[in-house]
């Protein structure tokens, strides 16, 4: 009898946090206020270098975000509560659990839970219920040729992106991290994983256009613009880059 009352108490717990993250997912894109963004900052190799780029980093180096949310939440005639504020939420000593290579989907939910609960030590949990954080972490270019994937958790609102510390690749770290941004409010990838091109039509951002390719603009999801059918590039900043239609239904655009 104990026993099963238990278990009882442990599955009302469950629940109630079951129904805790499903009732923050679904506030994130309500679009009723502007969606705080939390931005937090990583020396990923612990070099001098990547240290003095952090500490030369302002809420203004991220503005390009808030702009290309806000410009294209205006293109689909929406009002001006649907975008976001960035805030800089300052540097953190520690990194964050690195997400499993191949690992099993045991491994990414591990990995999930533990990635919630750094968040959870690591940073301020003062402010509104409902927020996105952003956890950049950056390393020297001249030192590493290539950063690991990025992630982005709808459960939680968490991002974790790989970034290079250089003013030179700014715009287009800001286009990773918007990436990574809208994944935490439940957009898909639109790329195929196997070859990093865009998947039609969804990847495309203009599906119906005639000829194809080349295309002007790269869908955010997808993260690289059509160039022919078999080759695609890497966008140069959120100029760029557009949010298509199934992108745009996923974050409750339309």
């Amino acid at each position: 009898m104990f026993k099963a009352f238990r278990i009882l108490i442990l599955l009302l717990i469950l629940f109630g946090v079951a129904l805790g993250t499903w009732r923050t997912q679904t506030r994130s894109v309500e679009w009723k206020y502007d969606l705080p963004v939390n931005v937090y900052l990583i020396n990923g190799d612990g070099s001098e270098v990547v240290a003095t780029h952090l500490r030369e980093l302002t809420v203004d180096d991220f503005g390009p975000i808030n702009r290309f949310m806000r410009d294209e939440a205006d293109r689909y005639d929406l009002s001006s509560n649907a975008s976001i504020e960035i805030k800089l939420g300052g540097i953190i000593d520690s990194l964050p659990p690195a997400p499993p290579r191949n690992g099993s989907a045991l491994d990414a939910i591990a990995w999930s839970l533990k990635m919630r609960w750094w968040a959870y030590r690591n940073t301020d949990t003062d402010g509104p219920s409902v927020q996105v954080k952003m956890f950049l972490v950056y390393f020297d270019p001249a030192e590493t040729s290539q950063v690991d994937h990025s992630t982005g958790l709808q459960k939680g609102l968490i991002g974790r992106v790989n970034l290079f510390a250089s003013r030179d690749m700014a715009r287009q770290n800001n286009v990773v991290i918007t990436h990574e941004f809208l994944h935490t409010l439940g957009a898909t990838d639109k790329y195929d994983p196997a070859t990093n091109q865009p998947l039609y039509p969804d990847g495309y951002a203009v599906p119906d256009q005639q000829p194809l390719v080349p295309q002007r603009y790269a869908e955010i999801m997808a993260g690289r613009t059509p160039v022919s059918q078999t080759e695609a590039t890497i966008p140069e900043s959120l100029n760029n880059v557009v949010i298509g239609d199934l992108t745009a239904q996923e974050i409750n655009w339309l």
